[in-house]
């Protein structure tokens, strides 16, 4: 949540000054500027602010973003009913968490996603869209994937289905590993920006997302330095990997969706990655140089034994 949009939206229900506020809420003006900037905000007097601006428990910020407090709720009743949908067609073979029981939270992601890919929210609800989603007919559906917003954000969530299934199948067992203490680097970060992941596989128009390729790149970046960590901490730890955890950043959202099912159906209960025999080839040659030269020593020729290099290369016989 932000407190400058919550501050926004106060000050635009009372059609105050920032010092009448202050004075109101028992402040300084100074405290009031320095909320503006991300200062820490008390749950008290969060609550004051929403009870004056009368938002209720929605998000602030969705509200600047779609123009008011009834259009943050149609947004929020349109994006629960395509999590909804995109759930139902997901064929993973697991649960997409964020899809199945959307909230405030996963409207003010996707709509945080879409400012970040460049798309300009509209300050009204647009026209050509229902309210009403109880009823699934055919003009419903026609409506939903002839609009940009909506087709992109179904679009965004079917992706979701893929990479969340693909995350659950191979990453959150180590993500939930007290030995590898996850949770304490930069990698806790992965499940919550699974959505953005998800977006940046889209094959999108950009010039209606106009910094798709920025926000593709930071995306990836950020997949490549978090999933790292989780690799090299269970190649510390010993824990077999089921499948290269960067399949999750390079592959389509179809191919990780079917990695997944396949996973989710048992197909792959005999595959480790091959990390895991690197690591068995690592241990059994340091083994060697260990026990080796303490062999040699015990028969007395570790002096006069020499190492005919020649004869460890393929077809060194011709």
């Amino acid at each position: 949540m932000s407190s400058e949009a919550l501050l926004q939206l106060a000050l635009g229900n009372l059609g105050c000054s920032q010092k009448e506020l202050a004075t109101r809420l028992g402040v300084s003006p100074t405290q009031i500027s320095k909320w503006k900037k991300g200062d820490h905000m008390s749950f008290e007097m969060e609550g004051k602010l929403r009870d004056i601006s009368k938002i209720g428990d929605l998000n602030p910020d969705v509200i600047v973003w779609t123009g008011s407090l009834e259009n943050a709720r149609k947004w929020q009743n349109l994006i629960s009913h395509l999590a909804e949908l995109a759930e139902m067609s997901g064929e993973t073979g697991y649960n997409t968490e964020p899809l199945q029981d959307p909230n405030e939270h996963l409207c003010w992601s996707t709509l945080l996603i879409l400012k970040e890919m460049g798309i300009e929210i509209p300050k009204t609800f647009p026209e050509e869209l229902p309210i009403d989603y109880d009823e699934h007919d055919e003009d419903l559906i026609e409506a939903l994937d002839e609009n940009p917003y909506t087709n992109i954000i179904y679009q965004i969530y079917k992706s979701l289905t893929n990479v969340y299934g693909f995350y659950y199948a191979y990453i959150y067992d180590l993500m939930y590993d007290d030995k590898l203490e996850l949770f304490e680097t930069p990698a806790e970060n992965i499940e919550s920006e699974l959505i953005a992941l998800a977006a940046s596989k889209l094959d999108v128009d950009e010039r209606f997302a106009r910094n798709f390729r920025g926000f593709k790149y930071k995306t990836i970046s950020e997949f490549e330095k978090w999933l790292n960590i989780v690799k090299e901490a269970a190649f510390r730890a010993g824990i077999p990997l089921k499948a290269e955890l960067l399949d999750l950043i390079y592959e389509s959202s179809e191919a990780i969706g079917y990695e997944a099912e396949a996973e989710s159906l048992g197909f792959n209960k005999a595959r480790l990655h091959p990390d895991i025999y690197m690591n068995e080839l690592l241990v059994g040659m340091r083994t060697i140089h260990q026990v080796l030269p303490a062999i040699m020593k015990k028969l007395g020729i570790e002096d006069e034994f020499q190492l005919n290099t020649s004869e460890l290369r393929l077809n060194s016989s011709e």
